[in-house]
């Protein structure tokens, strides 16, 4: 550890590439973590399945790429059918567990997605894949640093969706209804709001985010069958931390953990890395926690 640690010092410029590294998938990470945000903060379901859905959106761009299809087609195709996949879900699933205890969500997401690892698994391997998009590798400082130009567009389209959704939530009426059903699901029932429908299109929105999200990954980094679970607790990381309908938070937070996660793995070793992420959460929970109970005692 100290050693790498050494090398950063005495090289500067090393410390460039993971930062970059850290931004760019940093910033994927912020896009699933934000759909999360929405089926929290508007439906109350802490979606254990979260990073499943990333991994899934992720072997459609793979998959493509196989069958002589660029892989970012892999984007539009990944939103379109796990938004479809998304409505399907709720309607066999979230929609019989939404109004039960949070107990009973969380197991009914944790159960779906022990479904869905195993059914990638058996479809296409547990063997780690990557998308190849086919762009060239900048090099610069002399070759000490390589920047891929996938993850510049990686990191474009992030920013475009992330702005197309912010745009679709505050200027459509479905948008709007979703805005409703967040800050009080029964007062929009009462204004004519059909909030299942609401609560559907909210779903299947983040399950599109994420589909989105994890063809980016595929091309950009590495995908494998049961790796949804460290993308699940990335964005439980995240939005824990941000909050709800905290956009730029999300932003800066998932960009923060990309770059955290980054160093981490150089610094301690990349089988230490996923350490990293959960001790990031076992932080932010402990930070939380400690603020709320400050607060309650402001208050009394």
């Amino acid at each position: 550890m100290f050693d790498n640690i050494m090398v950063l010092v005495a090289a500067p410029v090393f410390n460039i590439q993971l930062l970059l590294d850290g931004l760019f998938i940093g910033a994927t990470y912020a896009l699933a973590a934000y759909g999360l945000a929405l089926v929290w903060g508007v439906m109350n379901v802490k979606n254990l399945a979260q990073g499943d859905f990333v991994i899934m959106g992720g072997y459609i761009a793979w998959w493509l790429g196989n069958h002589g299809i660029h892989p970012l087609w892999g984007v539009p195709v990944a939103i379109v059918f796990m938004f479809g996949f998304g409505w399907v879900v709720y309607v066999t699933i979230i929609r019989r567990v939404i109004d039960k205890e949070l107990f009973t969500s969380l197991l009914a997401t944790f159960g779906l997605a022990i479904v869905l690892a195993q059914v990638l698994n058996l479809l296409f391997g547990p063997e780690v894949q990557t998308a190849n998009a086919g762009f060239p590798i900048l090099s610069l400082f002399d070759n000490a640093v390589t920047l891929a130009q996938i993850k510049i567009i990686a990191l474009i389209l992030c920013a475009l969706l992330a702005l197309a959704v912010v745009l679709f939530m505050k200027k459509s009426r479905m948008g709007q209804a979703i805005r409703a059903t967040a800050q009080d699901a029964r007062a929009a029932r009462v204004m004519g709001i059909d909030t299942d429908k609401v609560y559907a299109f909210t779903f299947s929105l983040n399950a599109a985010i994420c589909g989105a999200a994890g063809a980016l990954i595929s091309m950009i980094w590495v995908i494998q069958p049961f790796y949804g679970i460290s993308h699940s607790i990335r964005s439980f990381v995240i939005v824990t931390a941000a909050g709800f309908g905290n956009l730029p938070g999300v932003i800066m937070a998932g960009l923060g953990l990309g770059v955290m996660e980054n160093y981490g793995g150089f610094v301690l070793g990349a089988e230490f890395q996923q350490v990293v992420v959960v001790g990031l959460l076992l932080i932010v929970l402990v930070w939380r926690q400690f603020q709320q109970h400050k607060l309650r005692r402001a208050v009394i």
